[in-house]
Formats: C-alpha cells, sequence, structure tokens
C-alpha cells in the first residue's frame, strides 16, 4: 500500500501557532503541534517564528507543501534589508481608532471607502495603522520600505531563497483586509497606502489561489497562503447559504459568494476568499471571553456558568452589551460593557450567566443579519470556535440567529484549511481537493421565536439609546 502524500497547514493566529500534517487526499490529520503566542496587541514577530519552530518540531517529515493561514490585518513593516522596524500591530489593537475617523473622512466617508476598496476601514484594518505609526513611531516609520501582513512575513521567512523584501507574496483574501485592496477589480490601491502613510511603500505581489511561490530549506513546495478567515472557510468547504459564526477571541460572520460586496455602512467587510471568490464578513471585538469573564465576576467555572445559564428561565430584562475590549461592529472602539435592568430581581448570578450568553449572541445575530442585508441566503449557521462548546450558547443560538444550527467537530479549521490549500497546491488540479467535515447537532434549543424577539429587541433598544455614552472615549 503507497504512503499518503503528506501536507502541512499552519494557524499563525493571535494566540498560538497551531500545525496540522493531513492527508493530502482526504484531509486526514495525522499529525498536529502548538506553541503559544506573547499576550499582547504589538508583537515581535520573530515569536511568530520562535512557535512555528516549538509547534512544528518533529511534524514535518514527508511533508511536500505548506501553506500558512494568518491573523488578518496586522501590519508588520519592514526595511530594504527585510528586517522589522517596527513590533508588528495587530488586528486587535484600537490605537488607530482617531486615524480610523481621519482617513474615511478625507477619501468622502464611508461610501467612497466601499466604492474604493469594497469595506469601509475600522481600526482592525491594516491602513489605519499606517496613518496611526506614521505619527506614533515616526524613526521606525522613516526606515520602512515594505508592509506585509503576518501570513505574507511568515513564507517568507519559510523560503529558502527569500531576499529582502525582494519575493514577497500575498493572496487575494488576506490583502482584502489591508484597506488598499480591492476585491472587485483585482488591483492595489497604492494611493490609499500614500494618503495614509505619507509615501509609496513596497507591497507583496498577490498570488493565485492555488500558486506554489517558493520553496522551504526543506524542499517542501510553499502555497500562497491567506488570511485565518479565508482559511477557515477553506477548511470547512463553505456551501452557498452557509454561515459560519465562529466564537473564539473575536467573533465572526461569514459566507462564500460568487459576486463582490461593497457595505457603505461598514457593518460587512467586503473580502476576497481564498479560491477566487469573494468571503463577505463581520467581525466583533467581543466573543468567547464574554463568558470567561462573566463567569470570573460571578465566582464560577464556565461548566458552573453554562450550567447556571441554561437554568435560568430567562434574562428577565437584564441586558449586557459586551463590549469589553472596545468593538468593532458596532464601530465602538472606545466603548466598554454596559448593563441595562439591574433590579433586585436580576441581580442574580443565573440571571447574569444567562444575559452574557444573550448578549453575546444579540451581537453575532445582528452580524448575521447584516449579511443577509446584503442579499445573501441563510439556511444554516456553522457554529464554531471555543465559544460554541458552551451548551447555553447551543441551546439559544437557533432562535437568536434565525436559522438551522449544525456543529461542525472541533477542530483546527484554519489550520486544515491552510493544508487544504497546500494539497491544492500540490495536485494542481482546478478546484480543492475533497475533504469530508464532521458535523453534529447541537443542544435542543431552549428559546422560542417569540422570547428571542423581545431579546433582540429589547438589545436593539438599549444600544440604539447608548451609543452616545458608549461612542464617548474612556480612559482605560
Amino acid at each position: 500500500m503507497s504512503q499518503p502524500r503528506l501536507v502541512a497547514g499552519v494557524d499563525c493566529s493571535t494566540q498560538a501557532t497551531k500545525v496540522v500534517v493531513c492527508d493530502a487526499e482526504t484531509g486526514a490529520v495525522l499529525r498536529e503541534g502548538r506553541a503559544p503566542h506573547p499576550d499582547g496587541t504589538q508583537v515581535d514577530p520573530a515569536e511568530w517564528w520562535k512557535a512555528w519552530e516549538i509547534a512544528s518540531d518533529g511534524l514535518l517529515d514527508g511533508v511536500e507543501a505548506i501553506s500558512i493561514g494568518g491573523q488578518q490585518h496586522g501590519m508588520v513593516l519592514l526595511d530594504e534589508a527585510g528586517e522589522v522596524v517596527h513590533p508588528a500591530v495587530l488586528w486587535n489593537d484600537t490605537a488607530s481608532a482617531d486615524a480610523t475617523v481621519e482617513l474615511v473622512s478625507e477619501l468622502g466617508g464611508p461610501g467612497a471607502w466601499a466604492d474604493a476598496v469594497g469595506s469601509v476601514p475600522v481600526p482592525s484594518f491594516t491602513v489605519t495603522k499606517l496613518r496611526w505609526v506614521s505619527g506614533a513611531a515616526p524613526d521606525a516609520a522613516a526606515r520602512a520600505a515594505a508592509v506585509v501582513l503576518p501570513h505574507d512575513w511568515m513564507t517568507h521567512r519559510l523560503a529558502a531563497d527569500r531576499s529582502g523584501i525582494s519575493g514577497i507574496t500575498t493572496d487575494r483574501g488576506d490583502a482584502s483586509g489591508t484597506g488598499w485592496w480591492s476585491p472587485a477589480t483585482n488591483t492595489y490601491r497604492p494611493d490609499l497606502v500614500e494618503r495614509a502613510f505619507g509615501r509609496s511603500l513596497e507591497l507583496p505581489r498577490v498570488a493565485g489561489p492555488a500558486e506554489i511561490v517558493g520553496q522551504t530549506a526543506g524542499g517542501a513546495a510553499l502555497a500562497a497562503g491567506t488570511g485565518d478567515n479565508m482559511a477557515a472557510a477553506l477548511g470547512l468547504d463553505l456551501q452557498p447559504g452557509d454561515v459560519a459564526v465562529s466564537l473564539g477571541t473575536s467573533g465572526t460572520a461569514f459566507a462564500r459568494s460568487d459576486s463582490p460586496t461593497a457595505d457603505p455602512t461598514g457593518l460587512v467587510a467586503g473580502f476576497a476568499d481564498a479560491t477566487g471568490g469573494y468571503l463577505p464578513l463581520v467581525c466583533t471585538l467581543n466573543a468567547a471571553r464574554v463568558m470567561s469573564a462573566t463567569a470570573q465576576l460571578l465566582g464560577m467555572e464556565l461548566a458552573e456558568f453554562d450550567e447556571a445559564a441554561l437554568a435560568s428561565s430567562g434574562s428577565q430584562g437584564l441586558v449586557l452589551l459586551p463590549f469589553l475590549d472596545g468593538e468593532r461592529t458596532p464601530d465602538l472602539p472606545h466603548s466598554t460593557g454596559l448593563v441595562y435592568g439591574l433590579t433586585r430581581a436580576t441581580m442574580q448570578p443565573a440571571t447574569m450567566a444567562r444575559a452574557a450568553v444573550e448578549g453575546l449572541l444579540c451581537g453575532l445575530a445582528d452580524a448575521v443579519d447584516a449579511l443577509r442585508a446584503q442579499g445573501l441566503p441563510v439556511h444554516r449557521v456553522l457554529l464554531l470556535g471555543g465559544g460554541a462548546r458552551s451548551r447555553a450558547v447551543q441551546a439559544l443560538a437557533p432562535a437568536l440567529l434565525g436559522a438551522e444550527v449544525i456543529l461542525p467537530e472541533p477542530a483546527e479549521y484554519v489550520a486544515l484549511g491552510a493544508a487544504r490549500q497546500a494539497a491544492w497546491a500540490l495536485t494542481g488540479t482546478d478546484t480543492p481537493p475533497t475533504w469530508q467535515v464532521p458535523v453534529g447537532k447541537p443542544e435542543p434549543s431552549t428559546m422560542t421565536d417569540a422570547e428571542a424577539a423581545k431579546v433582540r429587541s429589547l438589545y436593539s433598544h438599549v444600544l440604539t439609546n447608548t451609543q452616545p455614552v458608549l461612542s464617548t472615549p474612556y480612559n482605560r
């Protein structure tokens, strides 16, 4: 019996590097490793390389192709020699909030940005970080010759024949989150780089979805790689009518589309995907950690918190706006969390636990509705990420999200998607290989549609009427 051809997929995420080695034909995971990243919103990219070396140690024997799925939006500035001149500014760094307001206004408002690049910048976007760093770190900015994304940097670092900033590549998916590349026209907008930074910078070449862009010192082919959300969509094999809702550090809702989107409200980012299509996406800064933070407040372990939320008969008018780390969608970078409806009756641990789960899901329900408003069908929701393991989330999600909910089996879908891209590049086929995604059913729903409508209406009312307060900068 012949040995399977092996490919490796890498998830270089905010919190860790994860590596899976798969059978290129079936997608079966044969080996895997993991190593943590330092906490923070600005990180030396050398830490990603250290994590890669630890996570991949002993895994790569026989691997024929590698692909990197990287955290979107992170800004890595390089000098002419390819050396990093400033810590990478990650997607969850909101220091560029003021720069965002300036840039959106300078181009002519949200609609002008949506027309230009399919998305309205928020502080997560790389273009806003360029404006910020030009004022906050002028010495580093003066040395910068190129700007790349985390997956671009890692792919280039893996290449055996790298030289300075020559030959760095990216892909359509990750490029679409910069704020200076248009999915609709498949072209860069270097004028937007100059607007943000004050001068031009070298930009990576945008490789094709199944292109081999280099080779490692060990002889493995390097696929183009992509952004983490694009890799997850590939790993999940999203189909028309599917919406992936992920509850990790951030919350995301995204779907495949055959045509580009351009939402002038800024709610939906008009990204490209990793296959040549499009991936409209809504992202929130606050997801699974809303539950862990509330559990800590209540002095509960997560399992106990989950049981309390399930045991509650409802939040009884208690509303938690879960903007604990500021917020990206809605665009409230300076906001904090807010609790509304405190009475002696609602100041109970179970009620607070229930309100936390409902608040988290209401934010994601708004995200799913924003995709619907762009004309995307929502037949079923694929619930994934660490927060999807919560039984309370599973029980409330179908009614609050307004769709059938299924649970892909827990897996490293970003790394799996990257591995599937590597297999695609290795085999040279017209489409990615078919890999099965095992799915299960969630907990039986404990919320009626009428109850869900009431919860969402109150959440919307509180959000609308407190936005002036939430928009006010707060010194954290």
